[in-house]
């Protein structure tokens, strides 16, 4: 199986917990509280070893919260590579309601970063060894815009293959660069970064199309929430519909969806394959509470359900 590594820029430790119900003024009661280690491609990480495979995780971390991170990755039995800055990790916090069912979600911008810290990441990865980069989440602050286009540029002259899961202006200039194996942007982030929004699957698929069309992305994997997810690539468009099941918490759905699919090609499996198992472990992730992931148990059972993919016909569209 080829070597996967993650980076994660803008680390957290995700708290999660619960409460009867969250109103202002007043001390909140919580309980179940949990702690990992968190951002998005931590969480990658811990999904790939979930379901099987290996992955090293590549991140920014610093002050007495940045220990704090270390301990958690270790607990989760994660190869890992810290790069020390001196800004502290910040800690994010998803609080279930259990009157309503709804979860309230609190996240820290993070660290500010300096120029010698994210400099000395991308000389840090020039020596990884693997043959997949997932490059997922946010850019913390000082981060200049096109840091994972110049992280696919340390990278190219081995062959490593690109996955981006990022959103924004990150996103948007990551695209400019190109050379990009693999996208998984939410219909949401696709919607923003072409600056209009998308009615239906036949609009979000032409969408996609046009950055592969483009040569800057390879595949494509839009994921739609409660309409399933499309691929778009060289061979066409695909769609995988939905697989109902009672959400517990939407927090690293899109995670897990991109380590099971990135795991999938690192396994030699095909595109439909890949998809089919991103999908299954996105659905598995809702079933867990709080900043839990997927089961691997889950992941099995759900992709016995999930059917190969239907192809999509791309061209006018309402959209």
């Amino acid at each position: 199986m080829r070597r996967i590594a993650t980076l994660t820029l803008n680390p957290a430790i995700d708290g999660a917990c619960e409460a009867e119900r969250v109103f202002p003024t007043h001390k909140i009661r919580t309980n179940n509280e949990r702690y990992d280690p968190g951002g998005g491609g931590i969480n990658v990480a811990r999904v790939v070893a979930r379901l099987g495979g290996e992955a090293e995780a590549y991140y920014l971390a610093g002050g007495v919260t940045g220990a704090v991170l270390d301990s958690l990755i270790d607990k989760a039995g994660i190869a890992r590579t810290r790069i020390d800055i001196h800004d502290h990790t910040r800690v994010s916090l998803a609080v279930h309601e259990r009157a309503s069912g709804q979860e309230f979600r609190f996240v820290p911008e993070g660290p500010l970063v300096g120029d010698a810290e994210w400099q000395a990441a991308l000389e840090r990865l020039t020596v990884a060894e693997c043959d997949y980069l997932v490059v997922s989440g946010s850019l913390p602050r000082g981060v200049p815009d096109d840091f994972y286009g110049r992280a696919r540029a340390a990278m190219a002259p081995r062959g490593v293959k690109l996955v981006v899961d990022t959103s924004g202006a990150a996103l948007a200039r990551t695209l400019v660069d190109g050379g990009i194996f693999l996208m998984k942007p939410s219909q949401g982030e696709l919607e923003q970064l072409i600056g209009r929004k998308l009615a239906d699957v036949a609009a979000i698929a032409e969408a996609a199309s046009a950055f592969v069309a483009g040569g800057q992305v390879e595949h494509v994997a839009v994921t739609m929430g409660h309409r399933g997810a499309v691929l778009v690539n060289a061979g066409g468009a695909f769609l995988l519909p939905a697989v109902p099941v009672e959400a517990r918490s939407a927090v690293g759905a899109g995670d897990s969806f991109v380590g099971a699919m990135t795991l999938g090609f690192a396994r030699g499996w095909s595109a439909a394959e890949a998809f089919r198992y991103g999908l299954a472990a996105g659905t598995a992730a809702v079933l867990t509470p709080g900043t839990d992931l997927c089961c691997r148990e889950d992941v099995e059972r759900i992709l016995a359900s999930v059917p190969e993919p239907e192809a999509l016909t791309i061209g006018a569209s309402a959209g």
